[in-house]
């Protein structure tokens, strides 16, 4: 499995990029341990230090990270060379669940090299917090409220009431559905491969599924094309996808609902929506493209945020195209391992428009939608948008040779942490990879983090005067 050291040479490179992997992981360690510490946290790293620079720096730290160890020629299988940019955009996609590739991932990373993929994208999917300190929770450790609130604020979670308990049963619900999982995937790859092979396909395909990743190791970058009409493979990969999308909290209260007879509006929200999505998609997906409804139904679901496909993209008309860009940037639901700009978003966004046209309350299910709520989905839905044409132009700039619809389809893509591509990817510059690299960080981290990471001036404790101002 690991590369032969036949040099001195290669085995100083090695030991060199192991220590400072090692150095970088230990500070990172140490950094967080020190901010989480009543003893040594200050009012000016309470100030500076919010959750959403705690988990921009918790991503950033696991993405440099996990680059350095992809670079390394152990990771690598024999003859294959990776560039630094190349492996740091790997790890990027990973740890944001995206599921972009600049190279076909089995045929580029050894069993070494795809187990770190598939942790990054595990802890890239439920967060730095969630699992740190789900693991100290179940270990017995106390939990602090600063700790709480950002488990909190990483699962979006509207209260501290049970968050503990919520934290300890995302863990031990994401082992159950990803163990089973690769159970059911089993029966499929053991009809293609040796045994050893079927139960790590099985194990990655869960983990990526579930997480909402998109990554696949089959090789020779064909994905999942040779089962699109395996409707076997095709449900339980959708249902990894789905149930990963839907959001923990959703999870749980429908799981639960059978005992409680009661979901929260949220809740509610996200079944609504997904359902719809997920059907009008599949729709409109089979009247614009030359394929059978069940993979319109698997494109369908796959284009919020899950990245798998079993149809060439690059085939697809401008129309389908269009339809996969919009499903895309929708996304998945919040508190999920998916991206975009989230169910609830969209939802409170139609909602409140339709309500505007017909002077009704803004609200659904019998229930009226708090102002800040829908301030908070058109700011989301406003700098996402804004993001995604800022580096679709500048893809552009450094792309010329590549028509727009491709560039943007990509753009929404890494934004939304979809993974699906025209295929365009591999052919793309080192300047265009890094755009995407930032573009999957904002993704993942949240617009309204990244516009809010530099922010340190309080509010202002004296308005300004109203005035009208023509609009429309």
């Amino acid at each position: 499995m690991l590369l032969t050291l036949t040099t001195s040479n290669n085995l100083k490179y090695i030991i060199c990029y192991i220590i400072t992997a090692v150095i970088i992981a230990s500070g990172i360690f140490i950094g967080v341990r020190l901010l989480l510490n009543r003893k040594y946290r200050t009012a000016a790293t309470h100030k500076l230090l919010t959750p959403g620079r705690f988990f921009a720096l918790g991503f950033l730290g696991l993405i440099l990270f996990g680059s350095l160890l992809l670079y390394l020629p152990i990771t690598h299988n024999d003859g294959v060379e990776v560039s630094y940019v190349e492996s740091l955009f790997t790890s990027t996609s990973a740890v944001c669940v995206t599921g972009l590739v600049a190279f076909d991932t089995a045929d580029t990373f050894n069993v070494l090299g795809q187990g770190i993929i598939a942790l990054l994208i595990q802890i890239g999917g439920l967060g730095i917090a969630s699992i740190g300190i789900g693991i100290m929770a179940l270990s017995g450790r106390r939990v602090n409220m600063r700790e709480r609130y950002l488990v909190k604020e990483a699962l979006n979670y509207s209260s501290f009431g049970g968050i503990m308990d919520l934290v300890k049963w995302v863990l031990i619900t994401t082992v159950a559905f990803e163990v089973s999982g690769a159970v059911l995937s089993f029966f499929v790859f053991i009809r293609d491969y040796s045994f050893g092979k079927a139960v790590w396909l099985s194990i990655f395909h869960s983990i990526a599924s579930f997480n909402n990743a998109g990554f696949d190791i089959l090789g020779a970058g064909a994905g999942l094309s040779s089962y699109k009409s395996d409707v076997y493979m095709n449900i339980v990969t959708a249902l990894l996808v789905i149930f990963g999308g839907l959001g923990f909290f959703a999870l749980k209260e429908i799981m639960s609902y059978r005992k409680k007879r009661r979901m929260t509006l949220t809740t509610k929200v996200v079944l609504a929506t997904t359902t719809a999505l997920l059907v009008i998609g599949t729709i409109l997906l089979k009247l614009s493209e030359n394929i059978t409804w069940l993979g319109a139904f698997f494109t369908s679901m796959t284009a919020r945020t899950a990245g798998f496909s079993t149809y060439s993209l690059g085939e697809f008309s401008n129309a389908g195209l269009l339809i996969v860009i919009m499903l895309m940037f929708v996304g998945a639901s919040p508190g999920s391992t998916g991206g975009g700009v989230k169910t609830t978003t969209f939802f409170v966004l139609i909602s409140s428009v339709f309500s505007i046209m017909t002077n009704k309350d803004m609200g659904a299910f019998k229930r009226k939608f708090h102002r800040d709520t829908v301030f908070k989905a058109f700011l989301i839905f406003i700098s996402s948008i804004l993001i995604c044409l800022v580096s679709a132009y500048l893809l552009c700039l450094c792309e010329p040779e590549i028509g727009f619809m491709p560039i943007f389809f990509e753009t929404v893509s890494a934004f939304s942490t979809a993974g699906l591509s025209t295929g365009i990817t591999a052919g793309i510059s080192s300047v265009g990879k890094i755009i995407l690299i930032i573009t999957m960080y904002i993704g993942r981290i949240g617009p309204l983090t990244a516009v809010t990471l530099l922010a340190v001036s309080p509010a202002p404790s004296v308005s300004r005067a109203e005035e009208n101002i023509s609009v429309g």
